[in-house]
C-alpha cells in the first residue's frame, strides 16, 4: 500500500479564483469571489472593538493552558444569552468556525440516524454539500431555481416527501449565494410544516446583524425554535466580528428533554476531541470579552450597524443603474446581506476576468461586501462592456 493511488484532485473553485486574482497584476483588480467585507476604501479593517477587546485579553489572561474539546463554555453561553435564543434552553460547544459546527452537527446526526436525508436547497453554500458528504449522510438536493427564478419557499413544498427524522438544512439569513430569505410568513410555514412531518432543522447562521441587523435576523431560527422540539444550530462569528482567520464558531442542539440534550451534547464533544481535540482561544476569548462588557458590546453594536448600513446601500446603488449590457441589476435590492447572483451568463463572467481583472464565482455570485466606493461604477462599466460584447 502506498500513495501511489491517489490522483490529483481539482481545486475548490473559489480558492483558485483567489489564486487567479492573486497573480493578476492591474493594480484596479476586484475579488468579489472571496466572502469578506470591506470598508469603502476597500479594506478588510480589523474592528475598533475588537482590537479593545484584544489589549483586554492581553492583559487579564494568565494562562495559554487548554481549553477542553468543549471549548470556552463561557463564550458559548454568552453567544446563546445575548445573540441566538436567551428563552430556548440549548446546550453547545465552541468550534472551528462555522464550517466545524456544520461539520460537527452533521456527524452527530450520523451517528443517530445513518439512514436519514439532509433536506437542502439549491443553489446554497458550495460547502454544504461537501461537509454533510464527509458525514456519509445522503442528501435530497432541491432545485429552488427551476424556471431561473430563486424561490426559496419551493423548499417547503419539497419537504411533502420527508419522512419523520429527517433533517432540513436552511440559512438563518442573508442566504448564500443569493441573498434571498424566507419571508415572515415563509418561515411560519416552515416551522409548520417541519412539526407536522416529525423534522429535524440545521440552522446555519453564518452573517447575522449583516441583512436587516441583530434582532430581526434572528427571526427565522427564533420561529423554529418556538415550535420545533429539536433543533441544531451552527453559528460563525467569522462575519460579524471581522475574524475571519481565526475561526470562531460554536454549535448548539435543543432537544426533547435533557437527557437528550446531554446526550447529543457528550457526541459533539467526542466528535471535536477526535476531529482537532481542542478549538483555539484566542478569537473565542475576544468575542466573549465583548458580549460580556456592556460598553464594549455597543460599540460591537454601533460598528456592525455601520457595516450593515453599508452592505444595504451598494445593494441599492448597484440596483439603481437598472439594467447595463443587457443585465438586469434592479433585481438586487430585493436581497440581504454580502452576497448577491448577478444574472450572467459564465462567458460575460469570463470576458470581466481576462478584461476587466473583475473575478467572481462561474455562478454570477458576488461578494457586494468587497466592493469600495470607486469599484462600483468600475463594476457598472464592466457589466456593460461585458454584456454587450457577449449578446448575440
Amino acid at each position: 500500500m502506498s500513495l501511489s493511488g491517489l490522483t490529483i484532485l481539482p481545486p475548490d473553485p473559489l480558492l483558485a479564483l483567489s489564486s487567479r486574482f492573486a497573480e493578476d497584476g492591474r493594480p484596479k483588480r476586484m475579488n468579489l469571489g472571496i466572502g469578506v467585507y470591506c470598508n469603502e476604501r476597500g479594506e478588510t479593517p480589523v474592528m475598533d472593538v475588537v482590537k479593545a477587546a484584544e489589549a483586554a485579553v492581553l492583559e487579564q489572561q494568565t494562562t495559554k493552558s487548554y481549553l477542553g474539546s468543549e471549548g470556552d463554555l463561557n463564550f458559548v453561553e454568552q453567544l446563546l444569552s445575548r445573540l441566538i435564543a436567551p428563552d430556548r434552553a440549548m446546550q453547545g460547544i465552541q468550534t472551528v468556525g462555522g464550517s466545524g459546527a456544520l461539520s460537527l452537527a452533521a456527524e452527530v446526526l450520523a451517528r443517530s440516524n445513518p439512514d436519514r436525508k439532509i433536506w437542502l436547497g439549491v443553489p446554497s453554500w458550495p460547502n454544504h454539500e461537501p461537509i454533510l458528504a464527509s458525514a456519509q449522510l445522503e442528501t435530497a438536493l432541491v432545485d429552488l431555481q427551476p424556471d431561473g427564478v430563486f424561490r426559496p419557499e419551493r423548499l417547503i413544498d419539497a419537504l411533502n416527501n420527508a419522512k419523520a427524522g429527517d433533517v432540513v438544512l436552511v440559512q438563518g439569513c442573508c442566504h448564500n449565494p443569493t441573498g434571498i430569505d424566507l419571508d415572515e410568513a415563509g418561515w411560519e410555514r416552515l416551522a409548520e410544516t417541519m412539526e407536522a412531518k416529525g423534522l429535524i432543522a440545521l440552522v446555519d447562521v453564518a452573517y447575522h446583524g449583516l441583512g436587516d441587523g441583530l434582532a430581526a435576523d434572528m427571526r427565522g431560527l427564533r420561529r423554529l425554535l418556538a415550535t420545533l422540539p429539536e433543533v441544531l444550530v451552527a453559528y460563525s462569528c467569522d462575519k460579524n466580528f471581522g475574524l475571519y482567520r481565526d475561526r470562531v464558531g460554536a454549535v448548539f442542539v435543543a432537544a426533547r428533554s435533557r437527557s437528550e440534550s446531554d446526550a447529543a451534547w457528550s457526541h459533539l464533544v467526542k466528535a471535536a476531541r477526535a476531529r482537532y481535540s481542542m478549538p483555539p482561544d484566542h478569537g473565542a476569548a475576544v468575542v466573549r470579552t465583548i458580549l460580556s462588557d456592556e460598553a464594549l458590546f455597543a460599540g460591537w453594536h454601533r460598528e456592525l450597524a455601520v457595516m450593515q448600513r453599508r452592505i444595504v446601500g451598494l445593494r441599492r446603488e448597484l440596483a439603481g443603474f437598472g439594467k447595463v449590457g443587457g443585465i438586469d441589476l434592479s433585481v438586487l435590492d430585493a436581497g440581504r446581506g454580502m452576497f448577491a447572483m448577478l444574472p450572467v451568463t459564465t462567458d460575460v463572467v469570463d470576458r470581466l476576468a481576462s478584461d476587466h481583472g473583475i473575478y467572481m464565482a462561474r455562478s454570477g455570485r458576488i461578494n457586494i461586501a468587497g466592493l469600495a466606493d470607486e469599484s462600483v461604477p468600475m463594476l457598472v462599466a464592466a457589466l456593460d462592456a461585458a454584456g454587450r460584447q457577449a449578446a448575440p
